[in-house]
């Protein structure tokens, strides 16, 4: 990255300009900042040694960031082609192990994510089970319920309705004699049965809507 300003720009915006670049080094994980300054006078700021070996290093990369920014992007070759050419193997080592130990802990945690992610879908599956059986057995026990309700009313309708007997079951009526008392019309009373001794039983049935007709 390079960024150009004339060499009158007022020092405020100078800094202004140092500081952002530095952020950007900060987020890229490791960028060395030079200030340079060109033939035509501008001010200029690179992540690259100046053009005539001149100028001012603003921000050093730190080697250790340098050989992590590497490895991040899976570039391990490169991080030891730099770590050898700094003499730095011994930093080399100790940031690639530190590297593999984040691979490996980024690793079992994702795995281990993965596995809890399972046991809860597997846990909800269960429960969701369990419910339904829950609930199977809920109706049925309701159904059943019904079911001998309805039994018990089908027998009561089918049983005969009952017709009391009159003040004089078992005896003969009062009136019943042959003729009435006091009346001298055999011809019309004289052959009048009695009434039944047995009871009258008539059947009912059930009509449309719950009634029942006897």
């Amino acid at each position: 990255m390079t960024v150009k300003m004339k060499a009158s720009v007022a020092g405020k915006r100078i800094l202004s300009i140092a500081i952002m670049l530095l952020a950007t080094a900060t987020a890229a994980g490791a960028q060395s900042i030079y200030k340079c300054t060109t033939r035509g006078g501008q001010l200029e700021y690179t992540d690259r040694p100046c053009r005539d070996g001149k100028g001012e290093l603003i921000h050093q990369a730190d080697d250790g960031e340098i050989i992590d920014q590497y490895l991040r992007l899976g570039q391990e070759a490169k991080a030891k082609t730099y770590a050898d050419a700094h003499h730095l193997e011994a930093l080399y080592q100790q940031r690639l192990a530190a590297h593999r130990q984040q691979l490996e802990d980024n690793a079992q945690r994702q795995a281990d994510e993965a596995i809890a992610a399972q046991q809860r879908d597997e846990a909800a599956r269960q429960q969701a089970l369990t419910d339904d059986a829950a609930s199977r057995d809920r109706l049925r026990a309701e159904n059943d319920a019904l079911r001998r309700q309805n039994d018990e009313y089908r027998d009561q309708l089918a049983q005969p309705a009952y017709n009391a007997p009159p003040a004089y079951w078992g005896a003969v009526p009062p009136y019943w004699n042959g003729h009435h008392d006091g009346d001298h019309d055999h011809d019309h009373d004289a052959h009048h049965p009695p009434p039944s001794k047995e009871p009258v039983f008539h059947p009912c049935k059930q009509l449309a809507g719950g009634r029942v007709q006897c």
